[in-house]
């Protein structure tokens, strides 16, 4: 038997960091165990040629209070996403620019944009997020895609498609893929579709001038030697003494277990006893997101010179959203793009000249010729990463067979 402790924290995202600051606040002993060799989970962030910049989840908007105040009192600084200039709309072959939130269409179509952004937000103010299944109708809802229930109020082909590349990014996901009431739900915990969508004023707003990471680092260094990397955890056994975590190596007991694994991960590990056959079913349908982040590297950002404020939403990707990354002291200009969705299902079996070739395709279609001169090409593949196995989110499959069963283990 190896060390022992009050609870024993299976991850070493913010998710389980966060949960043995807490714990420890209250005077609770607490061991964190992770199979990755670092924390931070989906954030991820590396020096890339003159800046700082993030593999993973990078970005905090206005509605992260919690998140804001975690690294006010980490001392952790953040700086605005470069926004300033024109966006760049991509719809089935067609390329516009536009300046307001909503890209400019003709008229019928702006009129439908409108009619359907203001019936989302009524609709999904009604879907609680802590309790969707409550709703009148929410049964309905779930048993059918956001695809299907969309088509009813949404007849041109052009919006569906612009819709369909924010979902994608917010998801990871197609439209096919999520259930109305899930997505729903989502909206409404994340202040509506344009909250989640826009940079400016929305969720993509700021950046971590350490980088993401950073945050889970400086957690990390309060735990001190009550870390443990490289150790994934095989099976939880509990008895009448508390909760033994098994690895490959050794054995870490508590009287409690939190598991903060995705719960498809968690779903792997081995319980004794078993779960519960809902909690069971819970794990195997609860899918994550494809996606894949796109980092390339510049001498100048000329996008900005042109006029441009980086920004881009495509239909027809592989990039269906792409931002200035530019690092936050100026000197390492950039763009970031994500390849999300069915398309990034099938990004990392094609070669990598190939991928190469199609993201510079992408980049000067929009911003001209200058754009398929990288400095460096980085890219991270979420699906790929065994202890991820996708982004950014998971679940959308159906609410019933989703929500809020949790079993306590200890």
């Amino acid at each position: 038997m190896g060390e022992r402790a009050d609870v024993v924290v299976v991850g070493a995202g913010l998710s389980g960091l966060c949960a043995a600051r807490k714990l420890r606040a209250q005077g609770a002993s607490v061991i964190v165990v992770e199979a990755r060799d670092r924390v931070g989970g989906r954030t991820r962030t590396e020096q890339i040629g003159q800046g700082t910049f993030d593999l993973g989840g990078q970005w905090i908007g206005p509605g992260q209070k919690r998140l804001h105040a975690l690294a006010d009192e980490l001392g952790i600084e953040t700086f605005p996403t470069y926004t300033k200039g024109k966006k760049v709309l991509e719809v089935e072959g067609k390329i516009s620019t536009y300046k307001r939130s909503i890209p400019s269409m003709s008229v019928p179509n702006l009129i439908q944009m409108q009619g359907a952004l203001s019936y989302l937000k009524r609709v999904r103010k009604k879907i609680s997020p802590t309790g969707p299944m409550t709703a009148e109708g929410a049964e309905a809802l779930d048993g059918e895609t956001l695809e299907t229930w969309r088509s009813r109020f949404v007849k041109s082909s052009k919006i569906s498609a612009a819709m369909d590349a924010a979902i994608r990014a917010i998801f990871g996901a197609e439209a096919r893929d999520l259930s109305a009431l899930y997505f729903l739900m989502y909206l409404n915990a994340g202040g509506g579709l344009l909250s989640l969508a826009e940079a400016r004023g929305g969720a993509q707003q700021d950046r971590f001038v350490p980088g993401a990471q950073s945050i889970s680092s400086a957690l990390a260094k309060e735990l001190g030697d009550a870390l443990a990397l490289g150790l994934p955890v095989r099976r939880l056994t509990q008895s009448g003494d508390g909760v033994d975590a098994v690895t490959d190596a050794q054995t870490i007991g508590g009287r409690f277990a939190i598991v903060t694994a995705p719960p498809m991960l968690a779903g792997r590990i081995e319980y004794e006893p078993p779960v519960s056959v809902g909690r069971d079913q819970v794990t195997q349908r609860f899918a994550m997101g494809a996606a894949v982040k796109v980092l390339v590297t510049y001498e100048r950002a000329f996008w900005r010179e042109a006029g441009f404020s980086g920004e881009v939403v495509s239909s027809d990707g592989p990039l269906s959203v792409v931002y200035d990354n530019t690092s936050h002291d100026g000197r390492q200009p950039a763009l970031v793009g994500l390849v999300v969705g069915s398309q990034a299902r099938q990004w990392s079996a094609q070669p990598l000249s190939d991928r190469q070739h199609r993201v510079a395709g992408a980049l000067k279609r929009y911003f001209g010729e200058e754009a398929g001169s990288f400095q460096e090409y980085r890219e991270l593949d979420w699906g790929a990463e065994p202890w991820s196995r996708g982004g950014p989110v998971g679940g959308g499959n159906g609410m019933d067979r989703l929500h809020g069963r949790r079993d306590s283990i200890g």
